[in-house]
């Protein structure tokens, strides 16, 4: 049996707790690997090849596609759109739910658990039955316009529109926004409001001075859970929209599925274009919030 130096030691020690790490950490990789890297592989060669006249793939490395993208007015407004509606839905979702998420944190700790679970309740119900509802809601005889009818004006073209699709956005993504901004604002130490004020500050003052970047997490984290999905989102755009608002989830499909005939290579570099893009976005916001926390 070998013996060890004592000065080897903690080195084996090391050495063997990476390769627990190693394995502990094999089938997450293995699963990104599988699910995320090679998906992308494939969706970046698709982005240089070329569409056939019948919908088939032209192997073939062309830069076409990605021309045709910054050539079109076409997809330069759909990413305009969506990128423009994403920074809307979070800002709205973020007015609304940082009293609310305040709310349920100053509750008394009795009805905490009751207020949570009625943001969580709409989950309970299927994401596209909800839309479908929004559109009753909103039509030319629903509950709107009815009030609206009975308190003696006129009705108006609620849906389709680019305000439905904006409101279907902010109810959907809501809850992403309330649970970070619950989380952070649990942690929070009130009597700093109190020692602010003290001092001689007035709300406004103590809430931007001291609340604001102390939950500055919860917020950040709130904005990115609510932005990247809207940004990409289809469904609501296209229901209550009523296909007339495009964003760059109906154009994904619309290129994938419902063009005839289908043009893969273009959508793969409509997707890319907009991955990076959206990626150096979160990039560049994260490490701003970083350094201005620091």
């Amino acid at each position: 049996m070998t013996t060890l130096a004592p000065d080897e030691l903690p080195i084996a020690q090391r050495n063997a707790a990476r390769r627990r790490l190693q394995l502990l950490l094999a089938p997450g990789l293995g699963w990104l690997v599988v699910f995320f890297v090679i998906p992308l592989i494939i969706v970046l060669l698709y982005s240089f090849a070329a569409p056939g006249p019948t919908g088939q793939v032209i192997w073939t490395f062309s830069f076409d596609n990605y021309v045709t993208l910054f050539g079109k007015d076409l997809y330069f407004n759909a990413y305009t759109r969506s990128l423009v509606i994403g920074l809307q839905t979070t800002v709205l979702c973020l007015l609304i739910g940082y009293p609310l998420a305040l709310h349920v944190v100053l509750a008394d700790p009795k009805w905490r658990t009751v207020l949570l679970f009625l943001v969580l309740i709409p989950f309970w119900t299927n994401f596209l039955v909800r839309t479908y509802a929004w559109m009753l809601i909103l039509s030319n005889n629903g509950i709107i316009n009815g009030l609206l009818e009975l308190l003696g004006f006129a009705k108006q073209l609620l849906y389709p529109s680019e305000g439905a699709v904006l409101v279907g956005l902010v109810y959907g993504n809501l809850p992403f926004m309330v649970l970070p901004l619950y989380a952070s604002l649990s942690r929070f130490d009130f009597t700093l409001l109190e020692a602010g004020s003290d001092l001689g500050g007035n709300g406004w003052w103590r809430f931007w001075h001291i609340m604001f970047p102390l939950t500055l997490p919860g917020i950040v984290a709130g904005s990115v859970l609510v932005f990247i999905p809207t940004v990409g989102q289809f469904v609501v755009s296209d229901l209550l929209g009523g296909a007339k608002v495009d964003m760059l989830g109906n154009l994904l499909q619309r290129l994938f599925t419902r063009s005839n005939p289908p043009n893969w290579p273009l959508g793969s570099a409509l997707a890319l274009v907009f991955m990076f893009f959206l990626t150096f976005i979160v990039i560049l916001y994260f490490r701003n919030t970083t350094e201005d926390e620091r």
